[in-house]
């Protein structure tokens, strides 16, 4: 019973670190789509994990990238890996997999309140 106690707890903690990652496909959402999605998740978590196969591991690099180079984001940690997956005719399919855990910066709050500021003036500007 000890065991079954444990692997349920195990499952829960698992569970909620899954909260903030963000699984990207390079064909369903524009790039900026993940941008400010993983800016988001990041003021809610501190930090998140962006995840990939195949063809949208490019997609995850951009977004790891353009999060670092504005200052929003530091790298905690790049995982790779090779998966199997069942394609239709039921065959196994080695595919890529990246997972990349991005923390805050310091000045992650000044630039997030920086940026809303700009698009509220923006709007503003828009409506008048």
């Amino acid at each position: 019973m000890e065991a079954i106690t444990d692997g349920v707890n195990k499952m829960n903690i698992a569970e909620s670190q899954k909260k903030n990652r963000i699984q990207v496909s390079n064909t369903k959402k524009p790039l900026f789509f993940y941008v400010n999605l993983a800016k988001r998740y990041m003021q809610q978590y501190s930090e998140v994990e962006l995840s990939a196969l195949g063809m949208a591991i490019a997609t995850v690099v951009s977004v790891a990238e353009i999060l670092k180079n504005n200052g929003f984001a530091i790298e905690r940690k790049i995982k790779t890996s090779t998966v199997e997956i069942k394609d239709e005719r039921v065959r196994p399919i080695q595919k890529a997999k990246i997972e990349i855990t991005l923390g805050k910066t310091e000045n992650f709050d000044e630039l997030m309140a920086k940026s809303a500021q700009e698009r509220e003036a923006a709007d503003a500007e828009a409506q008048s």
